[in-house]
């Protein structure tokens, strides 16, 4: 019986931490969970007591193997099940200091440049519910991390038959070849990069023709001769693609104007061949422009234009995307199939929410590798609290809480998504169909730490009372919509 409260007063702590967590460095967290404990009542509700700082630290280290497997099961049976997607991203996040063994060199998501990093792969349900989260070394590739979760699909959450869902950069077609090809009962859906969509349209499999009537065309290739191609055109996608090309060749073409006339002033002349070629080359590649362009260097001169063939063959690719899949025809439409790769978004959503948005994983001081794996599930477990939170606050927050309607509102999968129009309503007055100020979830929070439950005595009395504050309107509605009483 000692031990079973132990467990569970560490596991209390731990969560305790994750509401914190947006203080999240090794002291900032002591100090912020002491001052959770000292000016709420959440130490009282929860009967814990005094909370001191090695206790957090005990409780971190206590939290993963094997619990937070057992957490990470317990949620793969709620939110998972079979013949069901499966969605899976990653993303980086840098460290401060240099002493924690996984924080390597690698590509920052987040453009700090001289910050080592980690590497952060998420499974989430196809709602976007989180379900487990797996920490690598900074230098580990996307593509790596997949043999990883396909064993944790199989083996610990036991499912057999499933639909795993990555983006281009993570199920490659090494990945493929290597990882999911032969596993029985595993399927996925992925789509091409542009190299070989360039290779496709070169040898006609897609073709302009195929958007006469619908912005959505299944296709067979030989380079495919199993999987499934759908060629998809977003015509919006198209528009942003061609206007961002031409900035980006705009402001190419004005540094390499600069080169020009530097090779031309009358005074202290760029001269060189190699001294130009260097400056051509720092320019030409910095907005990745390189191969759209033509250059003639002498040992006097720069000249320049627009390569028109490069342009034409990129142009022709704009707004084209092609999904790809081994899941047949008869299991998942091409609609279907198309919409299962654009849910890629509702992790895109998780990583914001937990780095971000509102939980704000960073700062990370931890040194020891399993304390930076407990931080990280943290952020997991409030990010679980927060999205179903979420779910059952939207008819009160900007979010759409009618997305059945949206979605028989799109035109067509292809098409960005709209929102419904209670929901253009609701954003629109700024008021709920009750007629109640809408809310972020942030400001909604906000709106609701000013509950307070204070402790009174009265003047040369020795005994106390508990006077608690009235919660407003709002305030009441969301507590009914969370199912809690206030």
């Amino acid at each position: 019986m000692a031990r079973t409260r132990s467990r569970d007063r560490d596991l209390i702590v731990a969560l305790i931490v994750a509401r914190v967590i947006d203080a999240q460095s090794k002291l900032a967290t002591a100090r912020a969970l002491s001052s959770e404990t000292a000016l709420s009542t959440l130490s009282e509700t929860l009967g814990l007591g005094p909370v001191d700082e090695n206790e957090i630290y005990g409780a971190m280290d206590r939290l993963l193997s094997p619990r937070q497997q057992a957490v990470e099961n317990a949620l793969a049976r709620r939110h998972l099940r079979e013949n069901t997607l499966v969605l899976y991203d990653v993303t980086s996040c840098y460290l401060e200091g240099r002493r924690c063994k996984l924080a390597q060199r690698g590509y920052s998501r987040d453009g700090k440049r001289g910050k080592l990093q980690i590497v952060i792969g998420l499974l989430c349900s196809p709602e976007g519910c989180p379900v487990a989260v797996e920490v690598f070394k900074g230098s580990t590739g996307d593509p790596s991390t997949v043999a990883s979760q396909v064993h944790k699909i199989r083996s610990r959450f036991g499912l057999r038959r499933v639909v795993l869902v990555g983006d281009r950069g993570m199920l490659t077609a090494a990945r493929i070849r290597e990882d999911l090809q032969g596993v029985e009962g595993l399927h996925w859906i992925t789509a091409l990069r542009a190299p070989t969509i360039r290779s496709l349209v070169k040898k006609g499999t897609v073709q302009p023709s195929l958007f006469d009537q619908r912005d959505l065309a299944e296709v067979t290739s030989d380079l495919f001769p199993d999987d499934r191609l759908i060629v998809c055109y977003n015509p919006l996608l198209a528009y942003r693609r061609r206007r961002k090309r031409q900035e980006l060749l705009a402001a190419t073409e004005e540094k390499l104007k600069a080169i020009v006339e530097a090779t031309r002033r009358p005074k202290w002349a760029l001269r060189g061949e190699d001294k130009i070629g260097v400056r051509v080359g720092r320019q030409i590649h910095k907005h990745k422009m390189a191969r759209h362009f033509i250059t003639e260097i002498t040992e006097t001169s720069f000249e320049f234009r627009r390569n028109p063939e490069t342009l034409a063959v990129e142009e022709a690719l704009d707004g084209i995307y092609i999904v790809r899949t081994n899941v047949k025809p008869e299991w998942f439409t091409a609609d279907e199939t198309v919409r299962a790769y654009k849910d890629l978004s509702k992790v895109e959503q998780a990583f914001r929410c937990m780095k971000s948005v509102d939980l704000k994983i960073r700062p990370l001081h931890h040194r020891r590798p399993d304390r930076v794996r407990a931080h990280v599930f943290l952020c997991l477990l409030a990010y679980y609290v927060e999205w179903h939170m979420r779910v059952c606050l939207a008819p009160i927050l900007f979010d759409d809480h009618d997305r059945a309607a949206a979605e028989r509102e799109r035109s067509s999968i292809v098409a960005p998504a709209v929102r419904s129009r209670k929901a253009r309503d609701k954003a629109s007055r700024k008021r709920t169909e009750d007629d109640l100020p809408v809310h972020s979830f942030r400001t909604l929070l906000q709106d609701l730490g000013t509950l307070a439950q204070n402790t009174m005595q009265v003047e040369h009395r020795e005994d106390t009372f508990v006077l608690k504050t009235q919660p407003t309107e709002l305030q009441q509605r969301a507590f009914q919509l969370l199912g809690v009483k206030p």
